[in-house]
């Protein structure tokens, strides 16, 4: 009589540990953010990534606001919405204070009740890039890439779409000193100082020159030093220019803030 109750709290009880060691597992670390386009998986190719890289490069150099691409195999034991909002809060894409930044994230083997697909949305792009356009951009453009395995097609689309809505907002503009600019800077510096010196040496040399007629004494001068001047177009147009970098090489988060808007989605194999 008292066998049943007995295998029934015993039944409870390792369910309980089975949900606490669930509950206790680790949660996936967040992965450094050095490229604008980061994948785990190896889902694009190497080119597909490059060119997904350079197209996003060239948006934030336009517009100032950054869109970064995640793809990780899962998000267990996390939800992709948790997973989501764990990675945004690190990366921070997005300028500070406009929080223009955008996350797109796959979660390639999730399983369906952890959703595959998110789109993390910054504070300050909700009001055009709200929780309905993004589960529209999810389910209706990159699902249906998705589903035929075109990986590239699917997040190309998707990002071209995030794009497309964020030019509807009125973001302030982008002001970035690039190296050229701040080699002009220093250039326009360096001839500022040599014009003063001219000047400097130029009145030094008419006062002595007005001395050397009352005295009637000859004045031996100096030879002039062009070392400076004469290497001035060197040292503006080296070659040592760093704009033909690749364009990942040094991609951070410009301190954008996310509060959960976004949507999660999926597509069916």
């Amino acid at each position: 009589m008292n066998t049943l109750p007995r295998l029934l709290w015993v039944w409870m009880l390792l369910l309980l540990l089975a949900c606490h060691a669930r509950a206790q597992a680790p949660f996936k670390p967040v992965p450094p953010l050095r490229t604008r386009v980061t994948d785990e998986v190896g889902m694009l190719t190497p080119d597909q990534r490059q060119q997904l890289e350079s197209a996003l490069a060239y948006y934030e150099t336009k517009t100032g606001s950054q869109i970064a691409v995640l793809i990780v195999a899962s998000t267990e034991p996390e939800a992709i919405e948790q997973y989501g909002i764990r990675v945004a809060d690190a990366w921070k894409p997005g300028r500070v204070g406009i929080d223009d930044g955008v996350l797109l994230i796959v979660a390639k083997d999730n399983p369906k009740a952890l959703r595959r697909l998110r789109i993390e949305a910054g504070r300050g792009v909700q009001g055009v890039l709200t929780d309905a356009q993004s589960k529209r951009i999810l389910q209706d453009t990159i699902a249906p890439y998705f589903r035929q395995h075109d990986w590239y097609g699917g997040l190309h689309a998707g990002v071209g779409a995030i794009a497309l809505l964020l030019d509807q907002a009125s973001f302030m503009a982008p002001r970035r000193h690039t190296r050229s600019e701040m080699d002009g800077y220093i250039v326009l510096a360096f001839f500022a100082v040599a014009g003063l010196t001219v000047i400097i040496v130029a009145f030094i040399a008419i006062r002595a020159d007005r001395r050397s007629r009352r005295t009637s004494r000859p004045v031996r001068r100096a030879p002039r030093d062009t070392t400076y001047v004469d290497s001035a177009p060197a040292f503006a147009f080296g070659s040592n220019d760093s704009s033909s970098s690749d364009s990942s090489s040094d991609f951070s988060g410009d301190g954008g803030s996310f509060d959960g808007g976004g949507a999660s989605g999926d597509w069916s194999d």
